[in-house]
């Protein structure tokens, strides 16, 4: 690395405060600078190039050099660059989005909430969850159900229904009335002699005793993710959902379904919520909504949610809340024309065909000895590692993910390390030779590794 004093690496040190980052080592250790990409590849600063396993953050659909999402924000950027939704106004983007977004549900809705990102929206649909009650003459029924192990963002109230530690030492979270039920992981959570099934039983059964425990007239909604991302990528088991949502309509429970990451194609289906028949009253988007080239999210309300809040908004006089970013008009052409693109290329499809690629090629890799188990769908994956026989002592947990991703990075490849399972989540675009690739890096670092920690903790 670059220590000069006026290196583009000791700046970063000097000046930028970053994000999910051990701040002290980073002032040791310095940043990994990209500097362009093309594809599903970025390049750093100094001509190193690598395959963007993750795309960025779960999040570039589209790969990083989309000349058709750069045009559309150009032309945008010249016609309004700026304008709100708050009083009445609108704009034609927002508009052609939101009807966009309720055409393509994977349930029917109603209306559409522009917000600026995954955890913007989720914390503003736990102020909505609570209005409604409100409204509805029930101001007990406020409590929110997540899941261990869930990721629903960062702010107060979305770190608080994340179910990772990380994210809630030292910041005196989760705050009151968020609770959390199990985490769905059969290979993890399930017990000896315990079928898929019977799992799937059990996770209904603990989020109906949950319910019990603390009164159903107080429990308003619960949120899950189709598939868990940074929680590990985490595959619920067969006949999970469906048991889920039966306990959900038994005591008047919202569904909010978080498809920050699943939406627009991840599962190999428009939105996870098909993948799995889940029937959501309230769905979350960020990330893929744009690819991530402008920050962006929104929420999808049905009728049973939204005619609550409206008849309230009119008793009060307006709904005090909003944002001055809700709804960008530059973002909203750049998801508009994104979800063109998707539809065009049948991006969907090939999420769906490069899937069955990228799980068989992990499935293969659970025969090496450091691999406990491949988990997926479609082009989300990830990778479980595990000590060698014996030794588990001498690895904590996350010591073998973090050995791990230094040698992929090496090997030209970013992926990213859930405590120690290795998530994989390339570019919707992503070709077969390229997944054969990330493959065959994955192997020779799997190898790599064992060497490595031969002999050696």
């Amino acid at each position: 690395m670059d220590m000069r004093p006026n290196s583009d690496e000791a700046r970063d040190i000097a000046y930028h405060f970053h994000g999910y980052t051990n701040a002290q080592s980073h002032a040791e250790t310095g940043p990994l600078i990209i500097e362009e990409g093309e594809g599903i590849y970025v390049t750093d600063t100094h001509g190193n190039r690598y395959i963007e396993g993750m795309s960025g953050l779960w999040s570039v659909a589209l790969g990083f050099n989309e000349q058709r999402l750069v045009d559309v924000a150009n032309r945008q950027m010249q016609k309004l660059p700026f304008y709100h939704n708050f009083s009445h106004r609108s704009h034609g983007p927002a508009i052609d989005l939101a009807e966009k977004l309720i055409e393509i549900a994977p349930v029917p809705m109603s209306k559409v909430f522009y917000t600026n990102s995954g955890s913007e929206a989720n914390d503003t649909i736990v102020k909505m969850v609570w209005y409604r009650s409100n409204a509805l003459g029930k101001p007990e029924k406020k409590k929110i159900i997540s899941r261990l192990r869930g990721y629903h963002g960062v702010t107060v109230a979305s770190a608080s229904m994340t179910g990772l530690p990380y994210n809630h030492k030292s910041f005196d979270l989760p705050m009151e009335g968020i609770l959390h039920t199990t985490c769905p992981h059969y290979w993890r959570e399930g017990r000896d002699g315990e079928s898929e099934e019977a799992f799937a039983t059990r996770c209904a059964q603990d989020l109906e005793d949950m319910i019990q425990a603390e009164g159903p007239d107080t429990v308003a909604a619960f949120i899950a993710e189709p598939v868990m991302g940074a929680g590990g990528v985490v595959v619920p088991p067969a006949t999970y959902w469906q048991k889920i949502q039966a306990v959900l309509a038994k005591y008047d429970i919202l569904l909010i379904a978080d498809e920050v990451i699943c939406g627009f194609g991840r599962t190999g289906n428009m939105f996870g919520s098909t993948a799995f028949e889940i029937k959501p009253d309230i769905l979350t988007m960020s990330k893929q909504i744009t690819s991530s080239y402008f920050p962006f999210s929104a929420f999808m309300i049905n009728d049973r949610v939204y005619d609550p809040i409206a008849e309230e908004s009119g008793r009060i006089g307006v709904l005090g809340h909003g944002y001055t970013g809700g709804g960008h008009p530059v973002g909203a052409a750049v998801a508009l024309e994104n979800i063109k693109i998707i539809e065009e290329r049948d991006l969907v499809a090939n999420a769906a065909e490069r899937g069955v690629d990228l799980q068989a090629g992990l499935a293969e890799l659970t025969s090496h000895p450091l691999v406990g188990e491949a988990r997926g769908i479609g082009l989300i994956g990830a990778l479980e590692l595990v000590a060698p026989e014996g030794r588990a002592d001498e690895f904590v947990p996350g010591k073998l993910g973090a050995r791990m991703n230094a040698i992929m990075l090496r090997n030209g490849l970013v992926s990213r390390n859930m405590i120690d399972a290795m998530a994989f989540c390339p570019p919707l675009i992503v070709g077969a030779n390229e997944l054969d690739e990330i493959i065959r890096i994955t192997t020779k670092s799997l190898k790599e590794l064992a060497a490595e920690i031969d002999g050696t903790a």
